[in-house]
């Protein structure tokens, strides 16, 4: 990156999963408009699931997600039914029955329900929904708990994708991260699942960790390549120890400072690619035959809640504590306090606690933001003809004058100098950022 760009490296933006970000839900979206929103769904499109399991054996010092420590069955157990009368408390409001084109289970480590309890749940969203024939069916994995049999279980459950967190195979950076994962581990969880016949496998690197260095990610990028898998999704470390009590316990001296870290994603990306991954976006690599390679040449990548997707199904339908929905109308967040989500499903009511309403404005803006995170370029005119953008424009003028974008009538192009800072510029047509907060990670 050039010392231009990093000058915008170190503002604070949003990773831009959805516009408006989840950060500018309320709570003027509620049960109600879940409701409404359910009930006008059309059965005759297909749509995705989200099931999220926030509960983990143990919580690693650099989590950022949703999840706790559970250490007894019961709990888990009866998190596990919740989910599954929830699922029912959905289904029952839809008019006819939807065709699941895409599952996905995150977490938290979703394989703590072990195989009966992921079975379980399938088997009541089997009952409630119907499952397309050639539906895409992903799980999160922690290569911890990998074994032969569980391999086995998942590809029974008919999973045909699994994502590792690998983040990062340096023992002296798991060690400041509490998350003690050989490479051996790794290793042989990847054989476990390629041998079930799950054969689709990403992984998850971090970057900006305590103790990381260049010559660490050089070798990590090595060892994790030789293992081939599919994708690799680079994540930027978010230190934000007043939000997550566990970062507290990392000692802030260890960690990169901000040219340090920009080095360490630039290297990270230059080397996946140097092994032959195709760049996806800001943070996502994959082989050249991958679906989501192909959806990116084709100008038909997404970008959701859970990253980069090749998924264009409208419709995602979060399930869980903290899971967050889309429709057409909006988005809507389930309750993420565990124990009040649980109360609430038990009472037989949605777990619904806050979201957002898409006006046409919002819609507009969405569509830029997602076209620039995917693309690096988006024809203002085609998504929003005769709407003048003179403010967001003077925003960006600094960045044209810096050589980071290029306009060329209506069409707005992120520069390869650029591309490292993109999510500034989609900052630029967020009007929720204005001034921009500490609340969000940097740039890179």
């Amino acid at each position: 990156m050039n010392h231009i760009a990093r000058r915008y490296a170190e503002r604070n933006v949003p990773r831009y999963t959805s516009y408006p970000t989840a950060a500018d839900f309320g709570p003027t979206v509620g049960t109600a408009d879940h409701e409404a929103w359910l009930t006008g769904l059309d059965g005759r499109r297909s749509v995705s699931v989200y099931l999220h399991v926030p509960y983990c054996r143990e919580i690693c010092l650099y989590c950022g997600c949703n999840t706790k420590m559970a250490m007894r069955d019961e709990v888990i157990s009866r998190y596990r039914l919740a989910l599954e009368a929830e699922i029912g408390l959905v289904a029952g409001l839809i008019e006819e029955v939807p065709h699941i084109a895409r599952l996905h289970w995150g977490g938290g480590t979703p394989s703590i329900l072990g195989l009966d309890g992921l079975r379980s749940v399938l088997a009541v969203l089997g009952s409630r929904f119907a499952f397309e024939r050639a539906f895409e069916h992903a799980i999160e994995l922690d290569p911890r708990y990998v074994t032969d049999g569980f391999a086995d279980g998942l590809a029974a459950l008919g999973v045909t994708r699994a994502s590792l967190g690998v983040q990062d195979v340096n023992p002296l950076v798991q060690k400041a991260i509490g998350r003690i994962q050989p490479l051996s581990m790794v290793e042989v969880a990847a054989k476990r699942l390629r041998a079930a016949g799950i054969k689709n496998l990403n992984f998850d690197l971090i970057y900006g960790l305590p103790l990381q260095t260049v010559d660490s990610i050089r070798e990590t990028c090595a060892l994790v390549c030789a293992m081939a898998p599919d994708r690799i999704a680079c994540f930027g470390y978010a230190h934000l120890p007043a939000l997550k009590a566990n970062q507290r316990r990392i000692d802030e001296a260890s960690l990169p400072s901000l040219d340090q870290r920009i080095d360490q994603a630039e290297l990270m990306a230059e080397e996946l690619v140097r092994y032959g991954y195709l760049r996806i976006g800001i943070d996502h690599f994959a082989k050249p035959a991958d679906p989501l390679a192909s959806a990116a040449a084709s100008g038909k990548l997404h970008r959701n809640f859970q990253g980069y997707t090749d998924d264009d199904e409208p419709v995602l339908l979060g399930l869980g504590a903290s899971s967050i929905s889309t429709f057409a109308e909006g988005f809507v967040q389930n309750i993420s306090d565990v124990p009040k989500y649980v109360r609430a499903v038990e009472a037989g009511r949605l777990a619904s606690a806050r979201g957002c309403r898409l006006d046409a404005d919002n819609r507009r803006r969405g569509q830029i933001i997602e076209r620039l995170m995917c693309d690096f370029s988006v024809d203002l005119a085609a998504i929003a003809p005769g709407v003048d953008f003179i403010d967001e424009l003077s925003i960006l003028v600094p960045m044209v004058d810096d050589g980071l974008v290029e306009t060329c009538g209506t069409k707005l192009i992120v520069t390869e100098a650029g591309r490292p800072i993109v999510r500034v510029v989609a900052a630029a047509f967020d009007t929720y950022r204005r001034p921009v907060t500490a609340q969000f990670s940097k740039a890179v």
